[in-house]
């Protein structure tokens, strides 16, 4: 019986970086390199996509908190 299972590895990186998109294209590259060594993730577990985004930290990341946003 062949059975499909989505997943999704979350994570945050600090990045010392000029700007949040250099901060971006350097997780990115890592990432890439990474998954490019790493056949089993794209052939054996079917990874197809990374995706991120750069911020500055905040209060709500010293605490911790993870907020949702219910917009739309």
């Amino acid at each position: 019986m062949k059975v499909k299972v989505h997943w999704i590895i979350d994570g945050v990186a600090e990045i010392e970086a000029d700007s949040p998109e250099k901060a971006e294209q350097e997780v990115e590259q890592k990432l890439s390199t990474f998954m490019g060594e790493q056949s089993e993730l794209t052939e054996t577990l079917g990874a197809r996509a990374i995706q991120g985004k750069a911020y500055f930290p905040g209060s709500d990341d010293e605490k911790g908190e993870i907020i949702e946003n219910d917009e739309g």
